[in-house]
């Protein structure tokens, strides 16, 4: 159980996947312009990623590794599978915000199906097998890590709405200042390195 919650809080916070490994940089500064939109992106990923690291542990154990499937030699596929399992499972969170949460549909726009593109919901599965993790462990790294993006991209929001209303120079307006702000807020979760 401590391994477990050393990999949801290493996952969370020390490694962040955004601030730490740099993946899913494109809805981290396009999404985040405004609280309500960024937690939801969040929530998205947050499912997406939590689905993806199973359902991407099952057919890597099960089939891609599997000894009795032509030897286990079918693990070269593990990137195209894990590219085609998180397409799917985008499309079923687009279908579900479209028919239920019409609002939060139309203002993630363009950014819900770049999910299926989002390389930190790859490198979460790539990542879970690359480090050998159970399917709990795995999960669990997903889990860990997909929260670490939802706090990441709501603080940004939050910042970045309070920046509205301050007097920025103009050479420093737009994307600098919020460039800038995801540097600081790097530098801030580098702080976390010493809790594990």
């Amino acid at each position: 159980m401590g391994e477990l919650l050393i990999i949801a809080i290493g996952s969370a916070l020390v490694n962040n996947v955004v601030l730490s490994q740099f993946l899913g940089i494109c809805p981290f500064l396009g999404v985040s312009k405004k609280v309500e939109t960024a937690a939801g992106m969040g929530g998205a990923v947050v499912f997406v990623i939590t689905i993806a690291s199973f359902v991407s542990g099952v057919v890597y154990k099960f089939i891609l590794a599997n000894k009795a499937i032509l030897g286990g030699k079918l693990v070269y596929l593990q990137t195209i599978v894990f590219i085609l399992v998180i397409a799917c499972l985008v499309q079923f969170v687009e279908m579900f915000l479209k028919k239920s949460m019409p609002a939060l549909y139309q203002s993630l726009g363009v950014y819900l199906p770049l999910i299926t593109t989002n390389c930190a919901v790859l490198g979460v599965a790539l990542t879970n097998v690359q480090k050998e993790y159970s399917l709990l462990s795995g999960v669990v790294n997903g889990i860990g890590t997909s929260v670490g993006f939802l706090i990441a991209i709501v603080i940004l929001a939050g910042i970045r709405e309070k920046m509205e209303y301050n007097d920025i120079s103009e050479s420093f307006q737009g994307t600098p200042i919020v460039l800038i702000t995801a540097a600081l807020m790097a530098i801030a979760f580098f702080g976390f390195s010493g809790l594990i």
